[in-house]
């Protein structure tokens, strides 16, 4: 068997996948998948720009969503190419330091919003837990220290990945299983033992994802206690509604990432476009819903749209 590594005065070269056994139907399948890419760039982009040019948005729990907002355009952005390419021009070709670094982008950033939504859930903690501290504990010096711990958090277990993804041989058969470079995809094409590889991916899911899930699954049973000792059922109420935007966006990113994990260990049986469509639903769901959420479930962002539509009516 043809061994190949990356010292090679030839770069390596790998085949993307569409959607297995649905060839013919990629085009038609690429407009619905475009358009939830239009709808990911479009939303995010819309939260950024109110957070950052709005004076009533420039408070804690906005700051923390633009974190949110910016994550999930990187997301999008890193796979947007490949994806679109794949389907519409059957640009199937990648090489080994582009797959790289589309993989360390994509994880990065999938690492990026569990963090910053276990930082959003101290958030709402803090606020329902202990609302007279809550400025004091919660500075704008404090939120840039969070969302700068998360991203050296996230690129100090990255680097490692992608250093021994480097050191791998790959043999003969070079096809991925997805329209982009997924970690345990790649390492699963080499001829050299990946045993390191694969414990270091672990390490790298569990130290992020891993960590991140039980700590907000713990600040919510805090949360749920503070709130069950609130004397007044409207207070309750109120304080239960401020979590709502939060809980949803936990939901749509945890539920996806737990099936896609268990369609990979039991699925063996299902056809194999049904990964590469949970693939691609686990990619774009949040993106997607994370504006849509927020902007319907916050009173404060909502105002700001209207604002905005009324301008815009106005200069018409």
């Amino acid at each position: 068997m043809l061994e190949l590594n990356n010292t090679n005065d030839q770069p390596l070269t790998f085949l993307l996948t569409g959607i297995p056994g649905l060839a013919a139907a990629q085009v038609w399948i690429s407009i619905p998948i475009c358009l939830l890419y239009v709808t990911a760039l479009s939303g995010n982009s819309m939260i950024l720009f109110m957070v950052i040019h709005e004076q009533s948005l420039h408070e804690t729990m906005y700051y923390f969503l633009s974190m949110l907002s910016a994550t999930d355009l990187s997301l999008s952005l890193c796979t947007l190419a490949t994806t679109l390419g794949v389907f519409w021009f059957d640009a199937r070709k990648i090489n080994l330091n582009a797959c790289i670094t589309q993989m360390f982008f994509l994880h990065a950033s999938t690492f990026m919003e569990s963090g910053v939504l276990l930082a959003m859930a101290f958030d709402r903690f803090v606020a329902i837990c202990d609302p007279l501290r809550y400025t004091t504990i919660l500075t704008n010096a404090r939120i840039a220290q969070i969302g700068v711990s998360i991203l050296i958090r996230n690129v100090a277990v990255m680097l490692p990945v992608v250093l021994f993804v480097k050191r791998l041989s790959f043999c003969s058969s070079m096809v991925l299983s997805h329209s982009y470079c997924y970690h345990v995809d790649l390492i699963q094409l080499s001829c050299t033992d990946n045993r390191i590889n694969s414990i270091l991916g672990l390490f790298a899911l569990f130290s992020t994802t891993g960590f991140d899930c039980p700590c907000i699954l713990l600040s919510y049973v805090l949360i749920i206690q503070s709130v069950l000792n609130i004397a007044s059922s409207e207070g309750r109420q109120k304080a239960f509604n401020t979590c709502i935007s939060h809980i949803s966006a936990v939901a749509i990113f945890y539920i996806p990432l737990i099936s896609l994990s268990l369609v990979h260990r039991y699925g063996h049986s299902a056809p194999p476009f049904v990964h590469t469509i949970m693939a691609n639903v686990f990619l774009l769901i949040p993106p997607v819903l994370n504006p849509v959420i927020y902007s319907v479930k916050t009173k404060q962002i909502r105002k700001v749209i209207v604002k905005i539509v009324i301008q815009k009516q106005l200069q018409i």
